[in-house]
């Protein structure tokens, strides 16, 4: 599992972002990590993958400190979607077939294995029939989907996103929500930072709210929505559906 322990970090030694933050992300699990603008859930993906480095406290990776650990072993145990990715020159194959990069040895070379790998994760997004196409020639559903094949080639046991439904339509983003929730009950520890509260109940194992930097709550979806912060920091009241799934509802004027 991944576990931060009284973590503080930031940009800047002076105004840490995050504050005393500890929180536990298990495999087997979608855990979504929710807040206001501004309240370190970007910053929490990037200290819990060693990319900022805490102030305070520890990462640990299966037991492991996260900060004597080198990078090509993190990468090959934990893969990152970051937000407003740039569309490199390439084409899915090229994409998804870079996930194996922490993988190679020397001289680098991808193998027979490696091209399996990621043939079989661009199966399983629906992207093989857009292999030898330009990713700056798809639509921003299947360029996500992209991404995340390439994630999946990675073949860790935990994936991280940074906003991953953003600029998605609803089919789009209902179809990579149950993508994650599957990697997630196929074993592997799957965390997203979203803005979207409805969909966060309704796909999460595990909702994580942040508030000014701080773990200001954590729990099941039913036990978030009925909490009265979720209503006081987002303005809307969670309404659990017959199907499980939540609808946020705006009070009247």
């Amino acid at each position: 599992m991944l576990e931060l322990c009284n973590v503080s970090a930031g940009y800047s030694r002076s105004s840490p972002i995050l504050s005393n933050v500890t929180l536990t992300l298990e495999s087997g699990q979608l855990t979504v990590i929710i807040g206001e603008n501004g309240a370190g859930k970007s910053t929490l993906l990037k200290t819990v993958l060693g990319l900022l480095p805490n102030r305070s406290g520890s990462v640990t990776l299966d037991g492991q400190e996260l900060l004597t650990m080198k990078r090509t072993d993190i990468a090959r145990r934990i893969a990152y979607l970051s937000q407003g990715k740039d569309t490199p020159h390439m084409t899915v194959a090229e994409l998804v077939l870079h996930g194996r990069f922490p993988h190679l040895q020397y001289p680098r070379r991808y193998t027979a294995r490696d091209r399996e790998i990621a043939q079989a994760a661009m199966e399983r997004m629906h992207v093989a029939q857009v292999a030898n196409r330009p990713l700056a020639t798809l639509s921003g559903g299947m360029r996500q989907s992209a991404y995340l094949a390439m994630a999946l080639s990675q073949d860790t046991r935990y994936i991280l996103l940074d906003e991953p439904t953003t600029y998605l339509d609803l089919p789009h983003q209902l179809a990579l929500m149950r993508t994650l929730c599957e990697l997630a009950h196929e074993g592997r520890g799957v965390v997203a930072v979203m803005h979207d509260l409805g969909m966060a109940l309704s796909f999460a194992d595990r909702v994580c709210l942040l508030q000014s930097g701080t773990v200001a709550l954590c729990g099941t979806p039913r036990e978030i929505a009925a909490h009265p912060l979720t209503k006081e920091l987002f303005g809307v009241t969670p309404v659990e559906l017959p199907n499980g799934t939540f609808y946020c509802a705006y009070p009247s004027r």
